[in-house]
């Protein structure tokens, strides 16, 4: 496989790995957890926190991967594309943009 060498042609190639609605999900979660852990890590002063905020945000990425997508993340390859499009993607499915089961992938 070529080198993808966009941005934009990344995150389309990013939303065909993710295809599998469980993926999707943990991928969400994990990202949410992410977002609740920097939350409290900052305005609560918790700094043992920053800890887990990889392994909550790969963790469940990478289950998601492994058990029910059954590819290798993209973050092997293209590491810092990989996380822009995991929030990206976060936050395109909470604005309604793309589908968690792929069938609504409009960008």
């Amino acid at each position: 496989m070529k080198r993808i060498e966009t941005y934009s042609e990344f995150y389309r190639f990013y939303l065909t790995e993710h295809k599998n609605k469980t993926c999707r999900s943990l991928h969400f979660i994990g990202t949410l957890l992410v977002f609740i852990l920097i939350f409290l890590a900052v305005f609560m002063g918790r700094s043992d926190l920053w800890y887990y905020v990889p392994i909550m945000g790969y963790g469940f990425a990478w289950v998601g991967h492994y058990y029910f997508e059954k590819n290798r993340p993209a973050t092997f390859k293209y590491p810092f594309w990989s996380l822009i499009s995991d929030f990206r993607m976060f936050f395109d499915l909470l604005m309604g943009r793309i589908s968690l089961d792929g069938t609504k992938d409009l960008v």
